[in-house]
């Protein structure tokens, strides 16, 4: 008779294995952890993750002893992954998140703790929005600022790439943490986002409840690499996989030359965290992508640079097909809970200084930023809103002058245009004056501008106001100065032109104006007019 003993070991050792395998897989979604914040109502926060095909999977929501909810589901083949919607909730906590994984008489538990409900928004794009809180102006004040701030969490992408579409991240440089010093301020282009944490901040202030602050950004990047294939197919951009070398920027050497003529000598010379993948789609694949169950208020951009020199005259085509395509995709992937139509907030660029004055790339992108309107939002790009940047410059940034250290103001412009647009504040000025009418006095040889708003001008030069002036069917910019100006009109002389006046353009140069020492601006003077460029009827428009 052979004994029982060498067999009931086999058995309790397969049903071992077989029961630490089944766990073995059983695990949240990559930016699903202690200290997150999950939308709040209107929309339900998803919870997803990993597990056993076939098994059951339970989530709790609890708030101490007290069960809040439970949302039962199933893990999905082939893809092996389990979804919950929760019911909307206030904004407020903490709570914790409890998933069970059921399997037969398996049970396996993962827990999240101290979670808040509130406003998720993502901030993306390249190096101006990867600047960390430790690069910007006032450093020290602003990373000793944070008591008051536990509430905003934040959670930062590791740069990572992707031929495909991953399904979720596979690094992660912050898990979602509470605000410090340390975390604020790791490095230089690294963690947090000081665009985004400050933006976040500024929102606290007005809404006063939990924000949660998702940084993906790589600097040096071109938006074909956040574009997914879709996306470079409506705007017929080959879906190439070359590699292109990252183009180093263009800065002066600091303290060696003090002149603005042409003949002030620069170098060509790397700035550190400006180069990045250039194969398209691959950030998109990798680093927003994998996001896209997550629900989402809202998302905040900072990035053309790049495309200064690279597919410019497509980025009018391309940024409102992104915009386009990033709503479609989190609004499915989150199974309707973000919004279709979710709000779009971005920086319009800042100046840079370029030996080549009459280098119009950062003016053509600045303009396609709009989709050539000049103004958000607009047909092509609704529920938008953006911050200009074009009197933020900082030619002493030792990160280069396309690296301007003031993301406070930046911030600052980007919260008042997200309480207009994604929040509905009423009666709030989120935007600089823009001409509502142009009107060709051609007996006094004058140009009259109507805004759409009071207007102060700030700065009188002969520079920042330009005609194109045509005769002999040849046209060129000729400099309009500021004659007169009132409450909403400013009149332009045209005495410098001797031909036809066709058009007029504002702004249009990479440095158009010192620190906060643009033309015209509201009357708070907190918001400027915003570059544009128009066409001049000669009965008026």
């Amino acid at each position: 008779m052979v004994s029982p003993g060498p067999v009931f070991g086999i058995v309790l050792l397969i049903i071992a294995r077989v029961s630490r395998s089944a766990g073995i897989g059983f695990r949240f979604a990559s930016y699903i952890d202690n200290y997150m914040v999950l939308q709040k109502e209107p929309s339900g926060a998803v919870i997803w993750g990993f597990g056993t095909p076939g098994a059951t999977v339970t989530v709790t929501l609890c708030q101490g002893q007290e069960t809040i909810m439970k949302k039962v589901t199933s893990v999905k083949e082939p893809s092996n992954t389990w979804m919950v919607v929760l019911d909307p909730m206030k904004p407020g906590g903490p709570f914790e998140v409890m998933a069970q994984q059921t399997l037969g008489t398996m049970n396996f538990t993962l827990r999240v703790h101290d979670v808040l409900f509130g406003d998720v928004w993502l901030c993306s794009g390249q190096s101006n929005m990867q600047m960390t809180v430790s690069q910007i102006f006032n450093a020290s004040k602003e990373l000793s600022d944070t008591a008051a701030y536990q509430s905003v969490r934040i959670f930062s992408v590791s740069l990572t790439q992707s031929e495909e579409e991953l399904d979720d991240l596979t690094e992660v440089d912050l898990s979602w943490s509470k605000p410090t010093a340390g975390n604020l301020g790791h490095g230089n282009f690294t963690y947090m986002s000081a665009v985004c944490w400050l933006f976040g901040r500024y929102l606290y202030d007005t809404l006063q409840y939990p924000i949660g602050l998702i940084s993906s950004s790589w600097g040096g990047t071109y938006i074909e690499v956040w574009s997914s294939r879709r996306t470079l197919k409506a705007c017929g951009i080959p879906n190439t996989r070359d590699e292109r070398v990252g183009q180093p920027e263009i800065k002066p050497m600091r303290n060696e030359c003090n002149s603005e003529e042409s003949s002030c000598p620069f170098r060509v010379v790397p700035s550190v965290g400006v180069t990045g993948p250039a194969r398209h789609s691959v950030l998109w694949n990798a680093m927003i992508h994998p996001m896209q169950n997550m629900t989402l208020k809202g998302v905040v951009w900072y990035q053309g640079e790049s495309n200064a020199d690279y597919n410019r005259d497509l980025y009018t085509c391309m940024f409102p097909e992104l915009i386009e395509d990033w709503r479609q995709t989190f609004h499915y992937g989150s199974q309707g809970q973000t919004d279709r139509f979710f709000p779009f907030g971005f920086v319009q660029l800042s100046s840079y200084m370029l030996k080549n004055s009459s280098d119009y790339g950062f003016p053509e992108i600045r303009w396609h930023q709009t989709a050539d309107f000049g103004y958000v939002p607009n047909p092509k790009m609704p529920n938008t809103f953006m911050a200009v940047a074009i009197d933020l410059c900082d030619r002493d940034s030792p990160f280069g002058s396309i690296h301007p250290r003031d993301k406070q103001t930046v911030a600052y412009r980007l919260h008042l245009g997200a309480r207009a647009v994604a929040y509905g504040e009423k009666n709030l000025t989120f935007q600089g004056p823009l001409p509502k009418k142009i009107e060709l006095l051609a007996p006094n040889g004058l140009l009259n501008l109507t805004y759409d708003q009071e207007i102060q001008v700030q700065m009188q030069d002969n520079k920042t106001f330009e005609i194109s002036c045509c005769s002999d069917h040849q046209c060129k910019w000729l400099p309009a100065p500021v004659n007169t100006f009132s409450t909403q009109t400013l009149i332009l002389d045209l005495n410098a032109c001797l031909g036809t006046v066709v058009a007029v353009r504002y702004a249009w140069t990479t440095w158009p104006c010192e620190y906060k020492q643009c033309a015209v601006y509201h009357t708070s003077s907190i918001l400027p007019a915003p570059p544009f460029i128009a066409q001049i009827s000669h009965r008026g428009i």
